[in-house]
Order: structure tokens, then sequence, then C-alpha cells
């Protein structure tokens, strides 16, 4: 950083540091007095430190041996005070004085110009703090269990995806690294959505229902509210519910084009965009036709945690028998091969067979060819759902379901015949 006017540049680091600490002794001054008694440090204590740990730095310099012994004297300070409190008080919080050794780190780095590093910290220590309660809620509404999962799914994403060859196998260029990293980003993009059903527990009804789950999975999303239906007299209401988790399914399948192949994404975007925008608007205008209102019937999503190891392998292998069956496809049948694929794909989980014509673009086939195999796929799809719709709900719903859905099917034929004569 160069001199700003008359400032010095360590003039500038000080301000810098004072501005930080001050906003973290600031939230922490408001915080003193909710409790039963006054909690460690404020707009003063909180500068102060972080103003220590950059001198300290600063005369020191490469020398790390005078900022060990300030930051071992502040962590016996802080252990007096802790003790001080746990005799007298009872059972203290231990945030505010871990934030202190982390004031003391700013000023550290801040010596060091790390101001991005400095300001990080300085974030993250507010939002911990401040969301203290909500931090908690959290914790109480995630199972033990998913816990477990994603430390598993990180494990797996972190240190097995780095050691994975990014090199094509086989004449049907398999490659490990993409394979792998195919089934993080679509696991991940589902998980998002797993996550906000299970934190929302149905409380926002049937909408979050539709609109979340159907960026995890619309027919497993279909499937579940149309056994609902038999329990709830709204046949208008469930089958546009139903209608608009169909509509999320387009949102999702854009995103992960656009993180593995921008030449289809630049085809479908806007058939796409148009698809979710009608399945949305039509879903929310046809469940506002009948007497119950979407607040009025909760429902709480029992999808299983698509980080689970065995879910990402299961995928995976997936993908690679569709890349496989894709390549043979496209060599012996030419695009009439890719079409009939995607009309059997259809009926079943399009995520594979998508993913791996993002992999056949444009080497193998092209974009074009590859999107109108998507938009067949992804129309027969939505039949496929309005058939499941048609069978599990109710019999005023089943007929709306299916008709619906069909009507969205059809709707993504357009696209694909305007591509084909194009």
């Amino acid at each position: 950083m160069q001199y700003l006017g008359w400032i010095p540049h360590q003039g500038i680091q000080i301000l810098f540091v004072f501005f930080l600490t001050f906003i973290i002794g600031l939230e922490r001054e408001g915080k003193k007095f909710e409790e039963d008694h006054i909690s460690f440090g404020g707009v003063r204590t909180y500068p102060l430190i972080g103003l220590i740990g950059f001198s300290l730095s600063t005369i020191s310099k490469d020398d790390l041996t005078l900022v060990s012994i300030g930051f071992i004297g502040l962590t016996l300070f802080l252990l007096t005070a802790y003790w001080h409190k746990l005799t007298t008080v009872g059972n203290p919080t231990i945030a505010s004085y871990m934030t202190a050794l982390s004031t003391y780190v700013m000023g550290v780095v801040a010596s060091h110009d790390l101001f991005w590093l400095a300001t990080t910290l300085t974030v993250i220590n507010i939002l911990l703090l401040e969301l203290k309660i909500w931090l908690g809620q959290l914790a109480k509404k995630i199972d033990e269990g998913e816990i477990l999962t994603f430390a598993k799914f990180l494990l797996l994403l972190a240190v097995v995806l780095p050691l994975l060859p990014n090199e094509a196998f086989t004449e049907y260029q398999i490659n490990p690294f993409k394979t792998w990293l195919v089934v993080v980003a679509v696991s991940s993009v589902s998980y998002g959505s797993y996550v906000l059903q299970k934190l929302s527990k149905g409380a926002d009804g049937l909408l979050l229902t539709a609109l979340l789950g159907g960026l995890y999975s619309s027919t497993v999303t279909t499937v579940a509210l149309a056994r609902k239906s038999k329990e709830e007299s709204a046949p208008k209401l469930i089958s546009g519910v139903i209608l608009m988790a169909s509509g999320m399914m387009y949102l999702r399948i854009i995103v992960l084009l656009g993180l593995f192949n921008p030449i289809i994404m630049k085809i479908l975007w806007i058939p796409f965009v148009c698809l979710s925008l009608l399945a949305l608007v039509g879903g929310y205008a046809w469940s506002r036709l009948g007497d119950v209102r979407l607040d009025e019937v909760q429902h709480e999503s029992k999808g299983h945690n698509p980080l689970e190891v065995k879910s990402g392998l299961v995928f995976a292998i997936l993908f690679v028998v569709m890349l496989v069956v894709t390549h043979v496809s496209i060599d012996y049948f030419g695009n009439s091969g890719v079409y009939t694929l995607a009309l059997i794909m259809g009926v079943a989980d399009v995520d594979p067979f998508i993913m791996g014509l993002t992999q056949a673009v444009p080497n193998l086939t092209p974009g074009e060819v590859a999107s109108i195999g998507i938009l067949i796929a992804t129309s027969m799809n939505n039949l496929a759902k309005g058939i499941y719709a048609y069978v599990l709900s109710s019999k005023e719903s089943a007929k709306l379901s299916l008709g619906l859905l069909a009507g969205l099917s059809i709707a993504g034929f357009i696209p694909a015949v305007l591509l084909w004569y194009r």
C-alpha cells in the first residue's frame, strides 16, 4: 500500500486495525448486559488487543518470537479471566475470549499487509457472534448422521477427487476426475435443496416443498405430493404445486449445463427459462383456483440425503454407463441413437443421460443434437411424472396432474422441433 497523502504506511495500517477491532468491540459492547453478568471486553478492550498484536508484529518484523510471547501472555490473561468468571458466575461463554485471540491475530496479519485476511476474520467473527441463537437452532435441526455423511463427502471431495487422474481412458473417453466432479456437482445442487427442506420442516407449506423439492428431485417430489393428495381434499392445489416442481427441474439443469457444457447451455437457456416460467407461473395460478390456500397444507420432505456415499457411487456408475451407451449409440445410429436414448431415459433418471451428453459435445456430437436430446428426455420425464401422479394421486387430482404435466411435456417438444428444422 502506498502513502495516502501525509499519512505514512504504518499509520494507515494502524487506522485499519483500529477500525476492524472497534467493530468487534462495538458488537461485544452491545452484548455486555444481555445476561445477568458483564461479559468480557468492549469498545476499548478489543481495539487495544488488536493494536498490541500489530505493534509486536511490526517491531519484530519477520521474527515471530515477540508475537508468540504476546499470544501466550494474552492466552494466560484470558484463561485467568475465564477462570474468575467460572468460579463467580458458573458457566460463562467462551466465545468472547476466543474472539479476543482472533483480534490479536488480526493485528498481526494486518502488519504484513494481509488486509483481505484481516477483514475476512472480522466478518466471520461478527457473524458467529451475532448468529449465536440461529446457529444453536440450526444445530438442533440437523441430525448427527447427516453431519457424519457430510464429513465423508468432504473427504471424498478434498482427498479422493484431487488424486483421480484427469485424463481420458478407453475408446469411450472415460475421465475419472470429470466423472467424480459431475457426481459432486449434481449431489451438491440436490444437497442444497435437501438441507433447506430439512431446515424449513414444512413450515411454509406445499409451495416451499414444490420449489425446493423440484431442485432436489422433481420425480421424488411428484410422487410424494401425489400421495399427499389422498390426505388432502385440494386437487387443484396439489396438481398446481406438482407442476411447479417440474418447473424447478429446468432451472436445476441450466445450472449444471452452465458448469459442464456452456455450448449446450447457450442453446437451451432461453427454452428452459420459458418452460420453467410456464410451469411455475401456471402452476401457482392453477393452485390459487381452489378453495385451499398454499399455506394451509403442510408437508415435510422425506427425501434421502443426496450426499450419502452410496448414492454418489450409484450415480457415478450410471453416469459412466450412460457415457458408454451414448458413445455407442452415436457411433452406430448417429443422431437417431441420441434421440431414441433420450426417449428411453426420460422415463427413468434424466441426470446421468444429460450429464453424459455434456461430455459428448462437441467431440462426438453437435450441440444442437445434444440439445434436442435433452429436450426430448425432459419432456418424456414430465410425461412419466404425469403417469406416476395419475396412478398415485386421489381421483380428483389424478387427471389434473396428468393433464398439466402432459401439457408441459408437449410444450417441451416445441423447441426440440424448432431446433430440428433450424
